[in-house]
């Protein structure tokens, strides 16, 4: 079974295609990515103004255009904190589905971590005993705890690497007070969470996987995922201490200099870093592994489960993939 997933984000609209069967590992086919960043058209309120939507629209577009060169048995697609939690959310919705004829669905941020851990245990094998998850995105970070297939605990939490840079650090590089505030503002949104996580019992492996996680592996000395991607990418708190001391030195200019940081993303890099150290700090975290999958491969592993057991409840509907019987037409930007 061929299937795909379109994952709408600030950052990117990002389509990914994997083959697989409940008897089998998920492979990747494909991957489609059309750069959004939306960062700049988000209003205080969350809202997205009219050129971020016109953004949205295009770049679904062109990515979809792209994948009708895929043979495709199943299609899925979803949008995440940013438009999901976006007071003109509907308004994003229907422009997107007036113009492919899909209407992206979302998900809550427990269903988020839990699909995330589903493919974070399949990447890692399924025999990796208790394992904890964490994926730091730009509206929340999720994280989520089992010692078996299905998580035991998932946690969503208001810390996104977005949300709080336009929240606390506000110069660039930021001031060491507004660095202060944010880590006070960590510490206490982790210290509600930290008793409930600590009682299901320690993990014995800790997993990250998000672009946070990856692009801190990459400053720390490993290679690009894309050449080894099964390999072991091991991060220590120490290094992501080190890192966040780099960082907040840094303008966003010159954190696009060091390896593995993308523009787009180099602004809002120190807030993840923040999130990460204060994780592991809080948690007793010496050490972690970057995972290439998270919530998209997630989304694919969850389907074939249903597929292979229909008393497993799928939090997402499939989709009816685009045909081209009608032209897709894309909006002229205005920026």
């Amino acid at each position: 079974m061929r299937l795909a997933i379109l994952d709408i984000g600030s950052h990117a609209a990002q389509l990914v295609v994997v083959e697989g069967s409940a008897r089998g590992p998920l492979r990747p086919v494909r991957a489609i990515k059309r750069p959004l960043r939306l960062e700049g058209y988000i209003e205080c309120d969350g809202t997205i103004g009219g050129a971020g939507v016109r953004r949205t629209v295009n770049g679904v577009t062109r990515v979809l255009a792209e994948a009708r060169r895929c043979d495709i048995d199943g299609f899925y697609a979803f949008v995440t904190a940013a438009i999901r939690d976006a007071p003109n959310r509907d308004d994003v919705l229907d422009r997107i589905d007036g113009a492919v004829g899909i209407r992206p669905q979302f998900l809550s941020g427990a269903q988020e971590a839990h699909l995330t851990y589903l493919a974070v245990r399949s990447w890692s094998g399924r025999q990796a005993g208790p394992l904890l998850s964490l994926d730091i995105g730009g509206g929340s970070t999720e994280l989520a705890f089992g010692s078996d297939a299905e998580p035991s605990l998932t946690l969503s939490l208001p810390l996104g690497t977005r949300l709080l840079t336009r929240g606390f650090l506000i110069g660039d590089p930021p001031s060491l007070p507004e660095r202060a505030g944010l880590r006070r503002h960590i510490r206490a949104c982790l210290a509600e969470v930290r008793d409930p996580l600590l009682r299901e019992g320690g993990p014995r492996r800790v997993i990250g996987s998000s672009k946070t996680f990856k692009q801190l592996a990459r400053i720390a000395g490993a290679g690009p995922q894309r050449h080894r991607p099964w390999a072991q990418r091991p991060l220590s708190r120490d290094s992501v201490r080190a890192t966040v001391g780099r960082l907040a030195c840094l303008s966003a200019r010159e954190r696009t200099r060091l390896r593995g940081v993308a523009p787009s993303r180099a602004r809002q890099l120190l807030a993840g870093a923040m999130i990460a150290e204060a994780t592991m700090t809080e948690f007793g975290i010496d050490q972690l592994e970057v995972s290439p999958w998270a919530l998209r491969e997630g989304v694919a592993l969850h389907h074939i489960s249903h597929l292979s057991d229909p008393a497993v409840t799928v939090p997402l509907t499939p989709l009816r993939f685009p045909t081209q019987r009608e032209p897709i037409a894309t909006t002229r930007l205005r920026t």
